[in-house]
């Protein structure tokens, strides 16, 4: 597991994927993990984009690193960083788990063709991640800028310092409302540390949460991997 983007979203992966392993396996079971935790105050340029490439040769490193140490699939344990997908891929001989392709997947699996993207400002905007999604079958709406602006602000100064206000909680809460409005069938939530304002199981919308998602997409590849 590439982590560290941030500790919450790494945490997180961890967690689920634990007890996941746990649920499926024995009550004693515990998931063959090796994570490396990156340093993301020498990504933190990233939020107005600098610095690209630096960004690229650390999540590529790590993955080599990874795969040296003997990992046999590899996550990119956020969203953002699946921007160099490609390239960690070309870089190790073991598979990569995308993210955008099993929320496809699942989506498609569950009749879902039309749904809204909320995540970090290049998640929303940029083609990298959409496109996954779209090759799906899923009709993704337009991001509404002034939406990214105040979703990318939320998490980069609140949710990926820890912190969860009920101000958040309200401006998602209406932007979701605002999404099924215009014609939203279902919320695709490609940020894990949205999850602390966005209450998954009880919205206006189905909504496909990218990292339990990626979870369940690792843990049926251990588990089928022996």
């Amino acid at each position: 597991m590439i982590g560290g983007m941030n500790w919450i979203s790494t945490l997180t992966y961890i967690e689920l994927i634990a007890r996941r392993v746990q649920r499926r396996a024995n009550a004693r079971a515990t998931a063959p993990l090796i994570v490396e935790s990156l340093d993301f105050g020498q990504l933190e340029g990233l939020r107005e984009g600098r610095d690209w490439e630096a960004a690229a040769e650390m999540v590529v490193d790590s993955a080599v690193r990874l795969e040296r140490a003997g990992a046999e699939g590899l996550l990119i344990c956020a969203n953002t960083m699946h921007k160099y997908f490609d390239r960690v891929i070309e870089a190790v001989g073991v598979p990569v788990i995308h993210v955008a392709d099993c929320l496809g997947a699942r989506m498609a699996g569950e009749g879902i063709t039309n749904a809204a993207l909320i995540g970090r400002r290049n998640v929303m905007t940029d083609s990298f991640f959409r496109e996954r999604l779209v090759a799906h079958g899923i009709d993704l709406m337009p991001p509404n800028m002034d939406n990214v602006e105040v979703i990318d602000r939320i998490i980069y100064e609140e949710l990926m310092v820890g912190k969860a206000s009920r101000n958040a909680q309200r401006e998602l809460k209406t932007i979701i409302t605002q999404k099924e409005q215009a014609g939203a069938k279902a919320i695709v939530l490609a940020c894990t540390e949205l999850e602390l304002v966005v209450d998954i199981d009880a919205n206006v919308l189905p909504i496909f949460d990218s990292t339990r998602t990626h979870c369940d997409a690792a843990v049926d590849w251990m588990m089928g991997a022996d």
